[in-house]
């Protein structure tokens, strides 16, 4: 039970509540919302370059050489929760509105996050460095892979990730990390010293970007949903939620995973990552369109942080539960 209020306290959800209130009661509408995307896109820049520095090229290609691990990971997180989300989004259409139905196949196409699937990993008694390594690589993926992959998946129809997003993209997300790589020598030290305040760069650009995006939706009466609208978004999150934890752990079985890595492959399986998704949508769609968008990935975000405490520790227990294999 102390875990699961420990879930309640983390900064993001202050962070994300905040955000949201502010673009229901002050939104950024008008000439501000031009000033507030310039802050968003300048804020979206620092953070992907931080990123570059935090992440670790050996990492990377120790993850990569874990391909037993790594290329399932890969194949879940990109074909399989892509797949789950357009089954929801097909569903979800006639039932909720459009744009936050289109919500699921975003949220499946994004990759999974790197601090909390790191830190549930490590209560649950799992391979903390296969943690790291598999979700700092499907970071990196995410940012190439994510934007054509739901370009590709939803078929152009309502949303076309053309020249200029991909620019955007490339000059928002790809260039900063790039440079952030090429700088490890001189300011990695510096990145590993101040970690704890990257966390609430983390925060504060995400923060940013849902800002920007609600202000937009709340300009086109997100705010007046039905009751029964929120109810069905609600489900349909806690469907996902549900599916992806318990398909990612049968995976996991599947592949005759270790019991470490199969306690990484859960995490890094059913959490997605705010921390590209914000940000992308905000590079992908107008903000009148991307606060719609976003909504099932804020409610799966929350929902993600409320529930693995309480799974970690349940696969803590029946760890030490376990008896002790006896050789030969």
């Amino acid at each position: 039970m102390r875990k699961l209020f420990a879930a309640f306290a983390d900064p993001m959800i202050g962070v994300l509540a905040l955000a949201v209130f502010l673009s229901l009661i002050v939104p950024a509408a008008g000439p501000a919302r031009d000033v507030w995307q310039n802050i968003a896109n300048g804020a979206i820049f620092v953070l992907f370059f931080v990123n570059g520095l935090r992440v670790s090229r050996a990492e990377v290609v120790r993850g990569l050489r874990h391909w037993r691990y790594f290329l399932p990971l890969f194949a879940w997180v990109f074909l399989v929760m892509p797949a789950l989300g357009m089954l929801l989004q097909l569903f979800g259409g006639t039932r909720i509105p459009p744009e936050i139905a289109l919500g699921f196949l975003f949220l499946g196409t994004l990759p999974s996050t790197v601090q909390s699937a790191t830190t549930y990993t490590t209560l649950a008694g799992g391979s903390i460095a296969v943690a790291v390594i598999g979700a700092a690589v499907l970071n990196i993926a995410g940012v190439f892979v994510s934007a054509p992959l739901f370009a590709l998946l939803e078929g152009g129809a309502s949303v076309a990730v053309g020249t200029d997003t991909i620019w955007r993209i490339a000059q928002l997300l790809i260039l900063p990390f790039a440079l952030g790589q090429i700088a490890q020598g001189w300011l990695g030290g510096i990145a590993a010293r101040h970690r704890d305040a990257s966390k609430w760069l983390d925060r504060a650009v995400i923060g940013i970007a849902v800002y920007v995006a609600f202000s937009g939706a709340v300009e086109e009466g997100i705010g007046a949903l039905a009751a029964q609208d929120w109810a069905w978004l609600a489900g349909l999150v806690a469907l996902y939620l549900a599916s992806a934890h318990a398909g990612a752990w049968l995976a996991g079985g599947l592949l005759r995973l270790p019991r470490p890595d199969r306690v990484a492959f859960l995490f890094a399986g059913a959490q997605k990552s705010i921390a590209i998704g914000a940000p992308l949508a905000a590079l992908i769609f107008p903000p009148e369109r991307a606060g719609f968008v976003i909504a099932p990935l804020l409610l799966y975000h929350l929902a993600q942080l409320v529930i693995a405490a309480p799974i970690a520790g349940r696969l803590a227990r029946s760890t030490i539960s376990q008896p002790p294999l006896r050789a030969g």
